[in-house]
């Protein structure tokens, strides 16, 4: 039984939307909101300045300062701005404060509309174990984890032992596999506690950790889903982000090569379900791992847009982003989707990173050539262009470069084609170990699991060719 969601507050049609956030997803969301008539509004931080979204905003706001506690994490001054600029509304985009249940509440209490889920469902599901134990309780199967654990070594080993190793550390908050580092014993336990703890009040202003066990090979399936504020949610089919590097999504996409589709829209109707019966609103996306033999392991919701929402546009033709915003304002699903959703064809993504493709340090400066590849099937979502500075304070994300096809084979090579194609100078990139992975063997017959990424680094002909990268 559907419910409706009462905790949003009820708001004034949209004219003038604050966007919360920086870099590629701050550009999408400007660019939906142009496309639906609303006016924009930016923040950004000194050294961002010069983004090229910042000047085709109706208006931007400066946040003083650099680093994320003073500028994208500054709560007070985010909705400081939004007063000044007399706001109806605030996007987060995703990352910094986008699953941070207290800000989308002081967002409601301003009489604001916050394009997220409401703060209820951001506090019960945005939390890991929280959601963990809800989505239990309502028969979705997980493995075995505990709940947020004190800054205690002594408890948070022997949490571990109950568990048994290896076990992953995780943040309970906050998202993009931040934070997140594996222990295989207990000897290793204090210093990834430690570091781990530090990371995750860096890139979410808060550093509660829970541990999971860690499951060796599983696939990792994600499952998209919009809501409206009426009690209707409707899935749109799944996303494979197994290809990972130190639990970091790099490559995405959909649907899952060499799992029946069967199987996938069953999980994807009973999540539906339980989504619907609870009255979840908005936008989310429900992680799962999966293998072969178990099937699916429910592993955590992500209260907001995601990072690769752009491969689920381009199978379904569904503006993710517009409709997010529709649905916050209180359109009723059935006027943002009419019809039903269908996926057609295949789309992956490769997340670009300013970074050295050998050791993986991030790799700040002035972008001196910026070239993006174009051509069929080709899609490119970036914050940056020729001449503007990456900045060492954030996420080193450069680009999301997505191709589609009618086949995952006319996808894969797209894609291939194009990151060959995209020029970039002044800055490192990891595009070599991109087309590594790319024209590895187990990815191109997709056979996919987190460990991927993994057994191409360590090949001894990749040490060769990175050498001449």
């Amino acid at each position: 039984m559907t419910q409706s969601n009462k905790t949003a507050p009820a708001s004034a049609p949209l004219r003038r939307v604050l966007i919360a956030n920086r870099g590629a997803v701050a550009a999408r969301v400007l660019r939906a909101l142009h496309q639906l008539g609303l006016e924009s509004v930016v923040v950004h931080s000194d050294i961002d300045a010069g983004l090229p979204y910042v000047k085709e905003a109706t208006e931007a706001y400066l946040l003083p300062g650099d680093e994320p506690a003073a500028t994208y994490l500054n709560q007070d001054a985010i909705l400081d701005i939004a007063r000044r600029a007399q706001v109806q509304a605030i996007h987060p985009g995703y990352g910094f404060l986008s699953e941070n249940a207290d800000f989308a509440r002081r967002v409601e209490q301003a009489g604001l509309c916050y394009i997220g889920p409401s703060s209820r469902w951001i506090a019960e599901l945005g939390e890991k174990t929280r959601a963990r134990r809800f989505m239990h309780e309502r028969g979705m199967p997980q493995s075995p984890s505990s709940e947020i654990l004190p800054d205690d070594l002594a408890q948070v080993a022997a949490a571990a032992r109950a568990i048994g190793y290896p076990v992953l550390i995780k943040p309970a908050t906050g998202g993009g596999g931040i934070g997140m580092i594996p222990v295989a014993s207990p000897e290793a336990l204090a210093d990834a506690w430690a570091s781990a703890s530090a990371i995750a009040q860096r890139s979410f202003g808060q550093a509660s950790l829970y541990l999971e066990k860690l499951i060796e090979r599983p696939r990792h399936i994600e499952f998209q889903f919009l809501a409206d504020r009426h009690g209707q949610v409707r899935a749109l089919f799944e996303r494979d982000c197994s290809v990972q590097r130190r639990h970091q999504k790099v490559l995405e996409e959909s649907r899952a090569p060499g799992i029946e589709a069967a199987e996938l829209d069953a999980m994807a109707a009973q999540l539906e379900q339980i989504l619907g019966g609870i009255g979840y609103d908005v936008i989310g996306t429900v992680e799962m791992l999966y293998t072969p033999q178990d099937g699916f392991s429910f592993l955590e919701v992500n209260t907001r847009l995601q990072v690769e929402h752009a491969v689920t546009e381009q199978t379904t033709g569904i503006d993710i982003v517009a409709a997010q915003i529709r649905l916050a304002a209180g359109e009723r699903l059935e006027a943002v989707l009419p019809e039903t959703p269908v996926s057609r064809g295949h789309a992956i993504e490769a997340r670009i990173y300013a970074e050295d493709p050998r050791r993986f340090f991030p790799s700040p400066g002035r972008l001196t050539r910026f070239e993006p590849p174009a051509g069929p099937g080709i899609r490119l979502e970036t914050g940056y262009a020729e001449g503007c500075q990456v900045p060492r304070f954030y996420d080193p994300l450069l680009a999301k470069l997505i191709a589609s096809g009618e086949t995952r084979a006319q996808a894969l090579q797209r894609l291939r084609e194009a990151l060959q194609a995209f020029a970039v100078e002044g800055v490192k990139t990891n595009i070599p170990f991109l087309l590594q992975v790319l024209d590895s063997p187990d990815y191109i017959e997709g056979r996919l699991d987190i460990g991927l990424a993994a057994r191409v680094l360590a090949d001894p002909a990749r040490a060769v060719a990175t050498l001449h990268s």
